[in-house]
């Protein structure tokens, strides 16, 4: 499966994962020495985390 087309500044919400059903912004788009890409999402609150781009979509507003 590909990963979505995610890119600093996109809304997202976690669909799958630790942070299932979190909202929030991608600050940072990585792709690590064996493929995979991690994502760092802010809340609205401020909160940052990393996670897997496999595991969201993008959502409007």
């Amino acid at each position: 499966m590909k990963d979505p087309e995610v890119g600093d500044g996109d809304r997202c919400e976690v669909v799958a994962g630790t942070h299932r059903g979190k909202v929030g912004v991608v600050a940072d788009v990585k792709t690590s020495a064996t493929g995979a890409v991690t994502i760092t999402v802010v809340q609205d609150d401020g909160e940052r985390f990393k996670t897997l781009a496999k595991n969201v979509r993008v959502v409007d507003g």
